[in-house]
């Protein structure tokens, strides 16, 4: 049978209050009768019962972890991350597959029949009208590469997509290409849209470069691919900003099957610097976009937020670096 605070108290030879007050965090408890009731638990190998201390507290410490794109590798990252550092800070989370999802209330629903006492919206491509609608009905929501605002309704810690599609267009301009393309993901992504946003404005400056636009239909090999081998079957590009890593890599494998070189042919830069873009096979030269600053950033953020909900909302912006490999032409 399962150890119970009753037979600690009575191999203690303590109240079961004080077994109760020594497993409570922030209770009042002596140093002295931590030790003695701590003892006891250790040799009858009690653990306390969280999910029943949340009936008491209220507080159950799960946090939403909400995301929508599993099949991007890059999350694999993001989640080893997320997981990992909110039970470092003594929360658990609830991983939450949104995945086709359309109605921000049904998604409400399902995270108050947890009770979770936070959600982390982890991903660029949810609209946000899910975490506002997380924010509306009182929850702590803080969303993790989201699209930036001037003045957001909910705590977003991101990235600067237009700045980015800007760093791509100069780093080809520089690099002595006369043709360019981007190859984005979803247009109705915002991600996609401000990335090739800012792409266009910046190559706009430079009037001898020829620019073409493309959009794949999802963030993935498959859709990277796809969109790759329809622009090679017309006259293509000298160089492709893609909108991410992994729509980089499905171009990669699209140039590469119809017998052309990289860079040497077609130059290609991503964006995320995920793990398998530096695997030597790959090679990708990228954009870095900091995901530990990002997720410990909201982590600290979502902690706060618990704490004091009436914080005004904010927009954490990390800046990108380039991250030179072998699939541009060189300097």
């Amino acid at each position: 049978m399962a150890i119970t605070i009753k037979d600690v108290a009575i191999h203690a030879n303590v109240s079961r209050s004080a077994v109760s007050r020594t497993f409570t965090e922030g209770a009042s408890v002596s140093a002295k009768m931590r030790k003695k009731v701590e003892k006891a638990a250790s040799e009858l190998g009690y653990s306390p019962n969280i999910l029943a201390r949340s009936l008491t507290t209220r507080r159950t410490k799960l946090i939403g972890l909400i995301s929508n794109n599993f099949a991007n590798p890059m999350f694999l990252q993001v989640f080893d991350l997320f997981t990992r550092g909110l039970q470092e800070c003594g929360l658990r989370p609830l991983l939450v597959n949104l995945t086709n999802e359309t109605d921000p209330q049904h998604s409400l629903r399902m995270l108050k029949q947890y009770s979770v006492d936070g959600v982390i919206v982890a991903t660029s491509e949810l609209p946000a009208a899910f975490s506002e609608a997380f924010h509306e009905a009182g929850m702590p929501v803080v969303h993790a590469f989201g699209r930036l605002v001037g003045a957001p309704h909910v705590h977003t810690v991101s990235i600067d997509d237009a700045e980015c599609g800007r760093m791509a267009a100069h780093l080809m301009s520089e690099r002595g290409y006369t043709s360019v393309g981007f190859l984005g993901g979803p247009q109705s992504v915002s991600v996609a849209k401000d990335r090739h946003e800012g792409f266009r404005q910046e190559i706009g400056k430079h009037k001898d470069i020829d620019a073409s636009y493309s959009f794949a239909d999802a963030h993935s090999y498959a859709a990277g691919r796809a969109e790759m081998l329809r622009l090679l079957n017309q006259p293509h590009a000298e160089a492709y900003f893609c909108g991410d890593d992994v729509l980089s890599i499905g171009a990669m494998s699209a140039i590469q099957s119809r017998g052309l070189k990289i860079p040497e042919d077609i130059g290609i830069l991503g964006l995320n610097d995920m793990e398998i873009a530096g695997w030597d096979i790959i090679n990708l030269t990228t954009i870095q976009q900091p995901i530990k600053d990002i997720v410990n950033s909201t982590i600290e953020l979502i902690v706060a937020v618990m704490e004091n909900p009436s914080i005004k909302p904010e927009s954490r912006l990390f800046p990108c670096e380039i991250v030179e490999r072998g699939t541009l032409r060189s300097p």
